[in-house]
């Protein structure tokens, strides 16, 4: 069970908008049902989902949780980068959860793995095939093992901080320093357990980035895990004042509505790790999605640029 207190910011919202808010991994029409299914109650009552909360309301959700069977193949486009008969690489759309969870039994990635892949690994019962995951949100690669012996060889990779993670974000604000890492540790926030956030006592957690390009006061920047905690990326630019675009759980909702974007802009680019068939050292790399590019378009027809001289610039973008 998780409780929130609702703070002045937030009063007159409807429940149902505020928790959206809150989860924006789950959609309004199953919030909307959790709510008529007394899962989400507000000061130990059921509500409804047009109740205007009020500054000291106390609210408890309750997800229930998914079962394996209640997974489902599915006819969805896969946009598939790589495939062997190890590994698959696959280019996820942002709006796609990587798998099943509270509000999102259907339409996931796995969905559509298990429907094109029905002999997957099951380790992990709701996550079959899956070694690592991306936001729902957030686009780019993904390796997905095709049975159990790849998926402990790219686990054992991802355990020893093996594989390259690379990710493309716009964030509001320059860096006093052009490169750096953020060494920070994570975990759920403790007064809004949706959240996670930089705790003293949270898991170590490191972000390498290096500053791109600086469009009027944004910055484009290069983002490379060297741990993959849960919203890491984002959790560790909004630590620093420079949330990423769009990221309405830990940035200013005004940025997704000032571009016209309907998710955060959070690419992962790159990807790289040992291939079980050979044992040998494979990367990818993907463009900015069209959505991010014209974002990018726009800033730059408006304020021009400044591009950070860097050795290792993206080729994707041309930098």
């Amino acid at each position: 069970m998780t409780t929130l207190t609702i703070t002045e910011d937030d009063v007159g919202q409807r429940l149902d908008r505020f928790i959206a808010l809150q989860l924006p991994d789950l959609s309004r029409t199953y919030i909307q049902q959790l709510i008529t299914d007394i899962h989400i109650r507000v000061n130990g009552r059921g509500a409804k989902s047009s109740y205007p909360v009020q500054a000291g309301d106390t609210l408890e959700i309750v997800l229930p949780l998914a079962k394996p069977t209640d997974i489902v193949p599915e006819d969805i486009p896969l946009d598939v980068v790589y495939e062997d008969e190890d590994v698959l690489v696959v280019n996820k759309a942002a709006g796609m959860v990587v798998h099943p969870a509270p509000g999102h039994t259907n339409g996931t990635l796995v969905n559509a793995l298990l429907y094109r892949y029905p002999n997957l690994t099951t380790s992990g019962d709701l996550r079959p095939g899956i070694v690592h995951r991306i936001d729902k949100d957030t686009s780019g690669l993904l390796v997905v093992a095709k049975h159990d012996l790849a998926r402990a060889f790219l686990v054992a990779q991802q355990q020893e901080h093996a594989m390259s993670k690379r990710y493309l974000a716009l964030v509001e604000g320059h860096f006093r320093e052009q490169s750096g890492a953020i060494d920070a540790p994570i975990a759920r926030n403790p007064n809004n357990r949706l959240r996670m956030a930089v705790v003293s006592d949270g898991r170590y957690a490191i972000t390498h980035y290096r500053v791109l390009e600086e469009l009027g006061s944004y910055s484009l920047v290069r983002a490379t895990l060297e741990t993959g905690r849960t919203h890491q990326i984002r959790v560790h630019f909004a630590y620093k004042n420079r949330p990423v675009v769009g990221d309405v759980l830990y940035g200013p909702r005004r940025a997704k509505e000032t571009f016209g974007l309907k998710r955060h802009f959070l690419h992962a680019y790159q990807l790289g790790f040992c291939l079980p068939s050979d044992r040998e050292w494979h990367d990818w790399e993907l463009p900015l999605p069209p959505e991010l590019e014209a974002v990018l378009s726009t800033l730059r027809l408006r304020f021009g640029s400044l591009v950070i001289p860097d050795e290792n610039a993206v080729s994707a973008l041309d930098l």
